[in-house]
């Protein structure tokens, strides 16, 4: 019997790629077969517990002797202490100014993690009163760059600053006009910040990722200062209830919002 670089039959990987023919079943003998079924099973086995041991709230722990639960709350406490660790500055209050004054759209724009929670704030902004769109920095080299017009804010999202996708989207936006350019960056020796015209600091950051590397202290900082942006703005521009759900009128958040507008 061959065997892959898998550890399977190399018949029951040909298997695998198509409809088995008669000539394929022919050459997938009963001991390729037998094979092939126990490398299945060993690779489905799910994971069992220690014998005698139950997941209970006091003791929750993996065969290496982690805590879970304390773990779990570990990250959520040096999220937390990441959110109240964020200077509010002054740059702050002139990126709200800057918003309420914007005579065209807000477009939010950012890659990886990054990425979604610009989209996210563009959605949050677009149910508070504030159109917004989000262009991915890939797509705009492929035509989405043609969103972009002169009397719209830009706001960059780039913890390190140093996303290429990010700063050319910056940069190329500069040459259609956009009105102003707003950073969202946490490096220090970010090369976002000099294409910025106003730059919001995330302040130095530690990761609750035990690697230090997986963006979460940082995701729920850019979180947090993009849910303050668009709640301040709301409030600076008086938006109702009933503002509101004109512009969200469905499901159950819909509905609270137009019980004062029947």
């Amino acid at each position: 019997m061959v065997l892959s670089a898998s550890g399977l039959p190399q018949s029951a990987i040909f298997l695998a790629r198509g409809t088995p023919s008669r000539s394929r079943l022919k050459a997938l003998t009963a001991a390729d077969a037998f094979s092939y079924a126990d490398a299945s099973r060993r690779n489905n086995e799910p994971c069992q517990m220690p014998t005698g041991q139950r997941p209970s709230a006091q003791r929750t722990k993996l065969d290496a002797g982690l805590n879970i639960k304390q773990r779990m709350q570990a990250v959520i406490a040096a999220e937390a202490e990441a959110i109240g660790s964020i200077h509010v500055t002054d740059d702050y209050v002139a990126a709200v100014e800057r918003l309420k004054c914007c005579q065209g759209k807000v477009i939010t724009t950012g890659i990886g993690k990054a990425g979604h929670i610009a989209r996210k704030f563009a959605a949050t902004l677009c149910s508070t009163a504030t159109p917004a769109v989000f262009v991915h920095p890939a797509e705009a080299a492929h035509g989405d760059l043609g969103l972009v017009d002169k009397n719209d804010i830009m706001i960059a999202f780039s913890t390190s600053g140093k996303s290429k996708e990010v700063l050319e989207i910056m940069e190329f936006s500069r040459h259609l006009g956009v009105a102003e350019i707003i950073g969202v960056t946490s490096h220090p020796d970010s090369d976002l910040r000099g294409l910025s015209d106003i730059v919001l600091d995330m302040g130095v950051i530690s990761e609750a990722c035990p690697l230090n590397l997986t963006p979460s202290s940082s995701m729920a900082v850019m979180l947090a200062i993009t849910d303050a942006i668009a709640l301040a703005l709301m409030e600076a521009k008086g938006v109702t209830k009933r503002d509101w759900g004109m512009r969200h009128h469905g499901g159950y958040l819909g509905r609270a919002a137009r019980m004062d507008n029947l």
